[in-house]
C-alpha cells in the first residue's frame, strides 16, 4: 500500500511540476532590485553612495521600493581661515511609491514619491558631530531591461528636508537593475 502511495504521489509530482514551472515563467513576481552609484549635490556640497533598492511592481502602472545608501564619496568644505571639514554620508534610508509609464516591453518612465532619512558627519580640527534629516522625496527616472531581466535605470530625485534651513538635495543615479 505504501510502494502505491509513494507511485501515486511521484506520478502526481511529475505532472504538475511542469504546469508550476511554466505558470512561474508566465508570471512574474513583480520583485526587482537596483545596485549602483548615487551622486547627492547641495549648495555646499558633494557626496557619493553605493545605493541598493528593493522593490514590488504591483501591476503595469504601480510598485513600491525601499532605498539604501551608503557614503563612498567625501567631501571637503573650506570653513575659512585655512580650515576644511571633511563631510562624509553615512547612510540614507527611504521608501516610495513609483509610478511606471511603459514605453515599450522592456523600457519604463518612472516617477516616485516618497519619505526618507539621511545621516551625515562632519569632522574639522579634530572635532566632529553627526546630524540627521527627515525629507520629502520626489523624483523621475527611466530604465531599460535589454533581456527582459537585467537592465540600466537612470533617475533623479529631490530630497526636501523638513527642518526650516535645511535645505535640499539633488541625487543623481545609475544602476543596474534585476527582475526577480
Amino acid at each position: 500500500m505504501k510502494a502505491l502511495f509513494a507511485a501515486a504521489s511521484a506520478a502526481a509530482i511529475a505532472m504538475i511540476a511542469p504546469a508550476i514551472a511554466q505558470a512561474q515563467t508566465a508570471m512574474p513576481s513583480g520583485l526587482y532590485g537596483t545596485l549602483g552609484y548615487a551622486q547627492t549635490d547641495t549648495n555646499d556640497v558633494d557626496l557619493g553612495a553605493l545605493q541598493g533598492r528593493l522593490g514590488w511592481r504591483a501591476n503595469t502602472w504601480l510598485g513600491v521600493e525601499g532605498e539604501a545608501a551608503f557614503g563612498v564619496k567625501d567631501d571637503d568644505v573650506d570653513l575659512g581661515g585655512g580650515v576644511e571639514a571633511d563631510v562624509e554620508l553615512k547612510h540614507q534610508l527611504a521608501i516610495y511609491a513609483v509610478g511606471f509609464a511603459p514605453l515599450s516591453e522592456n523600457t519604463d518612465l518612472l516617477a516616485r514619491i516618497g519619505y526618507g532619512t539621511t545621516k551625515i558627519k562632519a569632522s574639522a580640527a579634530g572635532v566632529s558631530a553627526s546630524e540627521d534629516g527627515d525629507s520629502f522625496n520626489f523624483g523621475v527616472g527611466a530604465q531599460h531591461h535589454f533581456d527582459g531581466m537585467n537592465g540600466v535605470r537612470i533617475d533623479w530625485t529631490r530630497h526636501d528636508f523638513r527642518d526650516d534651513g535645511a535645505g535640499h538635495a539633488d541625487v543623481w543615479s545609475i544602476a543596474y537593475t534585476r527582475k526577480f
